[in-house]
């Protein structure tokens, strides 16, 4: 069997921006919902059968303890704050499996199932479905790959590699010192990502990197530059990775069985009714073999 792990923050915002407003009859807004909700199907349509959504129910985690710049839920619209818990009840009334994060984020909750879903035999593949950077340290060869659903892109280790010019488990080190504006931490003065890729390639993680630049490989342009800017900032950079490394030991289920997708629950009926959705309903019920249409 292949496991679908879905970024489900990232499939809400991506739909609030893509889709016309929409609203059910207490004026609550459920475009993206709907949107997701679809997006879903469409997965389940392809041959999904065993598949997992992870959501922020609150954007602040533990990160924002560590780092007072870390990103907040300051600025993102009500309108779409709103629609998570919506988003949650929905998905669980479709029978799909959903992981709603508080302490740890929902890319805590990817990562944690991805390395989970990977030590069962009877995973064929991992598929982490978010064009997300920071997911891409849970690559693993082809078993555990990340997949831009949006641009048709599957990235496994070698086209990790290609694309940053540093291995997964780089990737923490990567985001520490070229920053992550997403996240709001800013990395490390003077590193780009060439000097990123360049250094990394050779140093795998930051503790590795010698810290006299006379040291360092020949081939690293700015040696000199780079070195002093990162171990005059090193607490800094090590905060950052921390930030940047996703933790795999967030909730998630007991058995991959429980990811099988087997239909909906009696209630999806009455959200899809609320969501004006009748159409959802219809396709999701004939779906899962039900007679209800």
């Amino acid at each position: 069997m292949d496991v679908h792990l879905i970024d489900g923050t990232y499939e809400l915002f991506r739909y609030f921006f893509a889709v016309p407003s929409a609203k059910d009859a207490t004026g609550q807004e459920i475009g993206a919902v709907r949107g997701v909700l679809g997006t879903v199907l469409s997965m389940i349509d392809a041959g999904a059968t065993h598949l997992g959504v992870a959501t922020d129910h609150v954007v602040e985690s533990f990160r924002n303890d560590l780092y007072a710049g870390y990103k907040t839920s300051e600025g993102v619209p009500p309108e779409l704050l709103s629609q998570f818990p919506i988003l949650e009840e929905a998905l669980q009334a479709m029978g799909v499996v959903v992981w709603p994060m508080t302490y740890f984020e929902a890319d805590d909750a990817l990562a944690s199932a991805a390395v989970k879903a990977a030590e069962d035999d009877r995973v064929t593949q991992v598929l982490i479905c978010t064009p997300d950077k920071d997911l891409s340290q849970c690559v693993k060869g082809t078993r555990i790959v990340q997949v831009d659903r949006r641009r048709n892109i599957v990235r496994d280790e070698a086209g990790v590699e290609e694309k940053f010019g540093v291995k997964p488990e780089s990737i923490p080190d990567y985001l520490a010192v070229t920053g992550d504006s997403a996240d709001g931490y800013p990395g490390i003065a003077g590193w780009g990502a060439k000097a990123a890729a360049a250094v990394l390639s050779q140093y795998p993680h930051l503790e590795h990197i010698p810290k006299d630049w006379r040291e360092w490989a020949p081939s690293i342009k700015r040696a000199r530059a780079l070195c002093e800017s990162l171990f005059g900032s090193w607490n800094d950079a090590l905060l950052f990775c921390t930030l940047a490394t996703l933790r795999l030991d967030a909730p998630v289920f007991d058995s991959v069985e429980d990811l099988r997708w087997k239909g909906p629950g009696p209630e999806f009926e009455s959200f899809c009714q609320r969501l004006r959705a009748q159409d959802l309903y219809r396709r999701v019920s004939e779906k899962s073999g039900s007679s209800k249409v």
